[in-house]
């Protein structure tokens, strides 16, 4: 199986706006921003999918949550509002296969997303 985007990014094969990283983590900043302030977190372990995720993932899925919240409050969107956004699947709009968490913030966000 090849490497997903993600993991070419972790592995430092390709390049990333880096936003944050920590032993469980990485955050980058979106090459396709859909929002002024739009950063993935991504965990460093391979889940394809929050549907795939298992109990022994429950820490590291609290970990990006976590560190999704700090990032909001880093980048200056924690006071305003933000959105955070997993895909699951393709009708749930999933582009890539490894699990990751949109933050997005610095703009009014409507209700519901296209």
């Amino acid at each position: 199986m090849s490497k997903s985007i993600f993991q070419k990014i972790i592995d430092r094969e390709i390049p990333a706006k880096l936003a944050h990283e920590d032993d469980l983590c990485i955050a980058i900043h979106d090459i396709s921003p859909q929002a002024p302030v739009h950063v993935l977190v991504i965990p460093k372990k391979l889940i394809p999918r929050v549907n795939e995720a298992t109990a022994a993932d429950q820490a590291t899925l609290g970990h990006l949550l976590l560190t999704a919240a700090a990032l909001a409050k880093k980048l200056g969107v924690a006071e305003t509002g933000y959105r955070l956004v997993i895909n699951n699947g393709r009708d749930g709009g999933e582009s890539v296969p490894h699990l990751h968490v949109h933050l997005l913030g610095q703009r009014p966000l409507a209700w519901p997303p296209g």
